[in-house]
Parts: structure tokens; C-alpha cells; sequence
């Protein structure tokens, strides 16, 4: 139960700083909703994304690996989606780009915590 509260606590922390450094991405002021996006967010990366990247092997083959930013980006976007704590402002161009961004941001946050907390 502490290893999923932690996890969580590391989603929040991680969409907070993508909501801080990257443009045209909104993200709720509330612990709650920052909460329910992070549990959403952990859930999508969870039970869809392992599906997405099965199905993409080959693309991610070719591209040697950097595939994997486009669905990593395409997790953060139906995050967004299902969630009315998570918005993007602008067209869909700046949508794909801001959440290009923040899952390079999001990523990165979420490796350095994990190696800092305990398991």
C-alpha cells in the first residue's frame, strides 16, 4: 500500500513541475484533483500504455526506441482527456508539442525521484 501511495506522490510531483515549465498545459490547484490526475495518469501507464507499446513494437523498433516519447505523449493526452483537472490550451499542434514537452518533463521527474525514494 506505501509503494502505490508513493508512486502516486511521485505522479503529482512530476505533473506538477511539467505544469510549471511547460506552456499551455493546466493543471488544478487542489491536492484532490492533483491526486485523482496522478491516479489516472498512473492507471492509463499502467493497463494501456503496455498494450499501446505491444501493438507499436515494430515502429518502435525502426526508430530505435524514440516511438516511445509519441506514446508516452499519447498517455499524457488522454490523461488530459479524462480528467477536468488536466487541460491544454491552444490548437492540436500546440497540444501535441506542450504534451511532448511535459512527458520529456515528466519522465525525467519521475526517474530522479524514484532514485532517491526507497522502494
Amino acid at each position: 500500500m506505501i509503494k502505490i501511495l508513493i508512486k502516486i506522490g511521485i505522479n503529482m510531483v512530476a505533473l506538477l513541475v511539467a505544469a510549471r515549465l511547460v506552456p499551455n498545459i493546466n493543471l488544478t490547484d487542489q491536492w484532490l484533483q492533483l491526486a485523482i490526475v496522478a491516479i489516472v495518469f498512473g492507471l492509463i501507464n499502467a493497463f494501456i500504455r503496455p498494450i499501446v507499446k505491444l501493438l507499436t513494437l515494430p515502429i518502435t523498433v525502426v526508430t530505435l526506441g524514440l516511438f516511445t516519447l509519441v506514446i508516452n505523449t499519447l498517455m499524457l493526452l488522454l490523461t488530459g482527456w479524462l480528467n477536468i483537472g488536466l487541460t491544454f490550451t491552444g490548437g492540436i499542434a500546440q497540444n501535441f508539442i506542450s504534451a511532448f514537452l511535459a512527458s520529456i518533463v515528466i519522465s525525467i521527474v519521475s526517474i530522479l525521484l524514484s532514485w532517491f525514494l526507497p522502494d
